[in-house]
């Protein structure tokens, strides 16, 4: 088995060759480039102002939440990719760190529907049942 095959199949190049984990760490450490995280602090920048745009410009309704959520959401995501390192992550390990508060999410959007659901019922229906 070659070291490439070993990366492959998940095997820690340290346990592949023998080596030590002080002896490897400065090898197997991986350096991202400055540029990512500066591009990251620009998108959050901007990002950030046109939340605060939406309260200065008096966004009313639907389509200010929508905005804000939606600013919101997409910088949380640049927070975990770059700055969390989920994006150099392996695959398994990004579903089991994401899918289970978007599994809640689904549930709440589930409750909540049910409960306008079942308040709509009890309101033209009173009594009964």
């Amino acid at each position: 088995m070659t070291q490439a095959d070993a990366q492959q199949h998940g095997i820690a190049h340290h346990a592949f060759e023998g080596g030590t984990a002080s002896g490897q760490a400065a090898t197997d450490h991986q350096e991202h480039p400055i540029r990512v995280y500066l591009v990251v602090w620009a998108w959050l920048f901007i990002l950030s102002a046109g939340s605060y745009l939406v309260d200065f410009f008096g966004v009313e309704g639907y389509l200010r939440w929508t905005l804000i959520l939606s600013f919101m959401i997409l910088k949380a995501a640049l927070i975990i990719a770059v700055f969390m390192h989920m994006a150099w992550e392996r695959l398994a390990l990004v579903y089991a760190i994401l899918l289970p508060p978007v599994a809640v999410l689904v549930f709440v959007i589930i409750m909540s529907l049910e409960s306008d659901y079942t308040f709509l019922s009890r309101s033209l229906f009173p009594g009964s049942g």
